[in-house]
Formats: C-alpha cells, structure tokens, sequence
C-alpha cells in the first residue's frame, strides 16, 4: 500500500505494537509505502487528506519484471517523511479524476500503472540475471520476452536502447541488430507501432481528447500523434474517432 498525503497534515505518529517509532509533520507530498503482511498504527492530531493506491504483490512483481526483467523485487519503505513530488503529482491527477462526475476507467488505470512503476524505480532493490544471446546473432528467447515486457509497459515513456540491452543482457553495440533479427524491425519502429495501436484503442474506446491521448500514448503533443499517425496508418487521430 502507498499513501501519499495532498494537504499538510501536522503531528503524524506512528507505532508498531503500540510502541510509537517515528513522529513528524505531514506536508503535502509525503509518501509511505508499507509492504505487504506489515502491521502499524498511524494517527494523526488533526485531519489529513490523502490518496492511498494498494497495489498486490503479484501486481508489484508484474511491474517490477516489465520494468527491470528481474525474477524479484523487494520494496524498500523510504523513511518516515520523505517526500515525494513525483509521487503527489500523480496522486493528485488520480484525485482530480475520481472527482469527475464520469471517471473515465482506462486513464484512471493509466495512472495506477504509472504510479506503480514509479514506487518500482526509486523505492525497490531488483535482482538483474543477464541472459544468453542466439547463436543466430538475434536475441535469446528469454532476453525477447523480457525486452518484450519491457516496450509493452513503457512504450509510452523514453526507454533508452542501453536500458534494453541490460535487460537483455548485451551491450548496447550489438542490441540493435540482435533486436532487428528477432523482431523484424528496429526498436524505434517497434515502438512507434506499440503507441500508435494504443492511441487508436483510446481514440476509439475513450471520451479523452486528442491531445490527452496524445500525451498517453508517448507523443509530445497532439500535432505530433496527428503527423506521425498520417505518416505511418495514413489517416488523422480525427479520422480513426469517426470511426467509433
């Protein structure tokens, strides 16, 4: 479970087995991530605001084997009070949503995904296992299922070919055209495909803008999603809403 406190909140306590282990001032953007099976009381002096996202251990797992091509993840809670605007900025996209009269479901997930990566990156140890490469010069098909994953949960954000060699377990000199062989295709290709299936499945099934789709997608802006789309599918963003 991660809390991430929106409005201050002074004189936070908390205890475990009634022992109170740690006392501080909630300002907006404190975070606390509490792993699974840990028990604890918290309790505040005055009222506090907050967005609490639980997120179970078979999910945290999926995340952290998208995000890294691990066989483990463990969280490790930063410390008590800490903040964490990254954190905030998406628990309040998450609040202004659910305080719409119509939450729209798949930006709602969107964002629990997002927010689930991040507490992968910066508040959890991995465990890296490289991978063999084909004797053909492709990838192995382990380190293909694993770049696979990868480019499937983050293809909307930058992913760097170094990032995808290390999950693949080759230096980036070679990932290239070890990619190429075994996909059929180079990554940046890949990749672009990836966002321009997902833009027309929010185009098509979503009340979200152009521009909002756009921005989910991994485009830089509306112009962006509208030239690539017409360059690649050969029709508009408008186009493929018409076609609901």
């Amino acid at each position: 479970m991660v809390a991430v406190i929106l409005a201050p909140s002074p004189g936070i306590k908390v205890s475990f087995e009634g022992h109170v282990v740690h006392e501080y001032d909630g300002d907006a953007g404190t975070i606390s991530v509490i792993p699974a099976n840990t028990k604890g009381d918290v309790t505040w002096s005055s009222a506090c605001e907050k967005v609490i996202v639980t997120v179970p251990p078979p999910r945290f797992l999926e995340l952290a084997q998208h995000e890294f091509g691990v066989s483990h993840a463990i969280l490790r809670p930063p410390p008590l009070g800490v903040i964490d605007l990254r954190a905030l900025h998406i628990a309040e996209m998450l609040k202004a949503e659910l305080a719409r009269e119509v939450p729209n479901k798949i930006y709602i997930e969107s964002l629990i995904t997002i927010f689930g990566v991040h507490i992968v990156r910066n508040h959890a140890s991995v465990d890296k296992r490289p991978s063999s490469r084909k004797s053909s010069g492709g990838l192995s098909d382990r380190s293909a299922g694993r770049v696979r994953e990868m480019l499937e949960a983050r293809f909307s954000s930058k992913i760097t070919v170094a990032e995808l060699a290390a999950v693949s377990g080759i230096s980036p000199r070679h990932f290239i055209q070890a990619f190429a062989k075994t996909f059929g295709e180079p990554p940046h290709r890949y990749v672009m495909r990836l966002r321009l299936d997902f833009a027309e499945k929010l185009l098509v099934e979503s009340v979200l803008s152009i521009a909002e789709v756009a921005h989910l997608s991994g485009f830089s802006d509306q112009s962006h999603l509208t030239a690539t789309m017409s360059r690649y599918r050969n029709r508009t963003p408008r186009q493929v809403r018409q076609q609901r």
